[in-house]
């Protein structure tokens, strides 16, 4: 693998953006070990912190596709700064949450922002333009593997926060570390410059943006895409809420089940670095077909063979390879698109997708359990959805869209 020798300047703003992602998706892959307490405390249902998990999912979708908006008009730092005030802010109101209203502002609403303002959506351009476009697909690979990390991280280190403080106190310490983030954001302000291009008037940039959009509204392969990322965040959202009391409703500790979530992110640090090597050579949407095959065959093997430590563990790292290895063959289909000018805007619209599928995944997998007892029809579900992915990757089509002018990439 090809380690690609970058300038200081680029090298920096990598650090600091990978170190705001390990924070940002490691406090939100914590929620899970909160669902529990939180239900407890109140005499709650599951369906009723999942519908809140939710709300958070959908939030974070439909607010990335304004952020990236936000971050393409008036730059990226702005909009991370907000986020990362928000972030803080929910975490800080869900801490002893006592009624439904204040969970879905606090856990739904403002931290779906915080994340949408501090995510993917927002990062991954500001780091592909801070490279040659020979490494976009490796950094794509590096700034997802680092939410991962975070992932591996946090998740451990927020079920012994509950340990030691109690679930409301581990809230309030998380909401602490999200204003910290905004440490990480100061170098990213100096270093970030925007692309160059050819010196245009306000009107032709506007044009050329509705051009953009407009050529992505009538594109099918484009909208496929959206599609089969909307079973990726079915599966991931609902793993990442349901697993824990899966684990625990079968017997295992809390502790095994917070290193299983930690797992699956330490395993998507591999997973996420490869695909982001192998995006750039071969056949993206073939990658993404394989990845969501792959992800049906071994929630197969979850469900049918003896649930026991070491299957779980397995589960947990077959998981996390395929964890987040689609953001970069997918990031890279809309660049390859339609370019980085708009980047941020039109993988918004992609994400939407992507949190649709979370949004009904965490949902649908509380409201199920409340009525059945358990998961298995959610679990048998998302084995059917994997096998829809790879039915709307196939017809797409890799390359640039006809009439698109070069200034847009």
């Amino acid at each position: 693998m090809r380690f690609p020798r970058l300038s200081a300047s680029a090298w920096i703003t990598l650090g600091a953006a990978s170190l705001l992602l390990m924070f940002a998706f490691g406090f939100r892959a914590s929620f899970g070990l909160f669902v529990e307490p939180i239900a407890h405390a109140n005499q709650w249902g599951r369906d009723v912190i999942s519908l809140a998990l939710a709300i958070q999912n959908l939030a974070w979708g439909v607010i990335a596709v304004l952020a990236g908006g936000l971050a393409d008009r008036f730059g990226n730092t702005k909009v991370l700064v907000s986020g990362a005030l928000l972030y803080a802010l929910g975490l800080w109101l869900t801490a002893g949450v006592d009624s439904v209203w204040t969970l879905q502002m606090g856990a739904g609403v403002l931290v779906g922002a915080g994340i949408a303002g501090t995510g993917f959506g927002i990062v991954l351009p500001l780091m592909a333009k801070a490279v040659s476009e020979d490494d976009r697909q490796w950094v794509l690979g590096v700034g997802t593997a680092a939410g991962s990390m975070g992932q591996f991280l946090i998740v451990p280190m927020a079920q012994q926060l509950i340990d030691l403080f109690g679930w409301i106190g581990a809230l309030n310490a998380m909401s602490l570390m999200a204003m910290g983030m905004v440490i990480l954001i100061m170098p990213l302000a100096r270093r970030v410059r925007p692309e160059p291009t050819a010196p245009v008037s306000a009107v032709s940039a506007q044009d050329s943006f509705a051009a953009t959009v407009g050529l992505a509204r009538g594109h099918l392969s484009y909208w496929l895409l959206t599609l089969g990322f909307f079973v990726c965040g079915f599966h991931l959202a609902f793993i990442t809420v349901h697993f824990p009391g899966y684990l625990t409703d079968n017997g295992f500790d809390p502790d095994v089940a917070a290193w299983a979530i930690g797992l699956i992110g330490l395993c998507n640090v591999v997973g996420a670095m490869v695909s982001g090597y192998i995006s750039g050579r071969v056949s993206m949407k073939r990658l993404l077909m394989f990845i969501y095959i792959a992800r049906g065959i071994v929630t197969v093997a979850l469900l049918v063979l003896p649930l026991s430590l070491t299957s779980v563990l397995t589960f947990s790292c077959l998981t996390g390879f395929l964890w987040l290895a689609t953001v970069p063959p997918t990031t890279g289909l809309v660049a390859t698109m339609f370019g980085t000018r708009y980047m941020a805007t039109l993988y918004g619209v992609v994400f939407l997708g992507h949190q649709l599928g979370s949004f009904t995944g965490v949902w649908l997998g509380g409201w199920i359990y409340e009525r059945t007892g358990h998961y298995d029809a959610i679990w048998w579900t998302s084995v059917v959805l994997s096998l829809v992915a790879v039915a709307m990757h196939w017809p797409i089509r890799e390359h640039r869209v006809a009439n698109l002018a070069p200034t847009a990439a």
